[in-house]
């Protein structure tokens, strides 16, 4: 059977009626934990990060390992394709770009939102001629990688008042640079994606900048990226898979419900891994829909831009291909 986000799920009933016979939980710790090995991203988290460390995935069988940082998603990617990793991470544009070009990838789930609380913002010092999307043609922009959310935000921004979208020139920044590169005018627009939300939260506070759009404006509310496994690792580890997506969706729901308490564990997984705790005060969220639910236009708004600019064969994708709906049990 071939195995999707929808079968990965559809054996939890199954899974309860045996707990409920009186299968105790820590029954599942009792063969060896499942590995699960990710990139982080600088002055961030991802919800299966935050389920662990609210010790979600105790006796579940789910053991993760940070085995280093990601630039962005593509290096996510590239890593989860050669066997570096079990999970990654990336924009969704680039998760559709990866399994068109023939990775056997299944979207597990969104692993954050774009809406209007949590954003992607595009800033300029305070006194920049910058006033709006047409000014930017010309203009240098960082990213903090080429290929992922804020390089196809900037595209769809350009398209947006009929410029090329190639108009701007993109430049890649570490998020702990971003600020420093454009007070220094290194660049002219500083990009800051809604998983950096930390970094935006310091720019603002020390003053002398204003956001000239954001992604949210350009784009709508939808899912910005989503954790991505692969089909084998689901079909070698259907339980452990199963338990990571469900508890990772418990985190997303909790850290909304409680985004205080959130950037409290925030701030000591930064301190932990040696970041700047402190700028947890800024994070402003997963931006996640509740369960993390996914919707058809998180995954067909992209597929019909990559059509358009011919970066995807007409008809070869669609949301269906990939994304799990909660409560079917259909396969593709």
């Amino acid at each position: 059977m071939k195995i999707t986000r929808r079968s990965l799920l559809a054996s939890a009933p199954v899974a309860a009626g045996i707990i409920a016979a009186g299968l105790p939980r820590f029954a599942f710790a009792q063969a060896a934990a499942v590995k699960f090995r990710y990139l982080a991203s600088r002055g961030s988290i991802s919800p299966h990060e935050l389920a662990d460390e609210l010790g979600y995935y105790k006796d579940l069988g789910v053991e993760l390992e940070n085995v280093g940082y990601a630039t962005g998603g593509p290096e996510s990617l590239f890593a989860l394709s050669s066997g570096s990793v079990d999970l990654g991470s990336a924009a969704t544009a680039a998760v559709i770009n990866s399994i068109s070009g023939g990775n056997d990838f299944v979207a597990a789930y969104p692993s954050n939102g774009i809406n209007k609380d949590v954003k992607s913002v595009f800033y300029v010092l305070a006194d920049s001629p910058i006033k709006s999307i047409a000014d930017i043609a010309g203009k240098t922009i960082s990213v903090n990688t080429l290929g992922a959310h804020l390089d196809y935000t900037v595209r769809e921004a350009l398209h947006s008042v009929g410029l090329p979208p190639d108009a701007a020139n993109l430049v890649v920044v570490p998020g702990p640079q971003l600020e420093q590169t454009l007070r220094s005018h290194q660049v002219d627009i500083a990009g800051l994606g809604y998983w950096q939300a930390t970094f935006a939260g310091a720019l603002v506070a020390n003053g002398g900048v204003r956001g000239v759009f954001n992604d949210t404006d350009v784009l709508g509310e939808l899912a910005g990226g989503f954790v991505v496994l692969r089909r084998d690792f689901i079909a070698a580890n259907p339980a452990a898979a199963r338990h990571f997506v469900e508890q990772s969706a418990r985190a997303a729901d909790w850290s909304r419900q409680n985004p205080d308490e959130a950037r409290k564990v925030l701030a000591s997984i930064l301190d932990k891994r040696g970041e700047n705790g402190d700028l947890a005060r800024y994070w402003t969220g997963f931006g996640l829909r509740e369960g993390a639910q996914a919707t058809d236009r998180d995954i067909d708004f992209w597929v019909s831009v990559l059509e358009r600019d011919g970066r995807l064969a007409k008809g070869k994708l669609k949301a269906a291909d990939i994304l799990y709906r909660r409560g079917e049990t259909k396969t593709n």
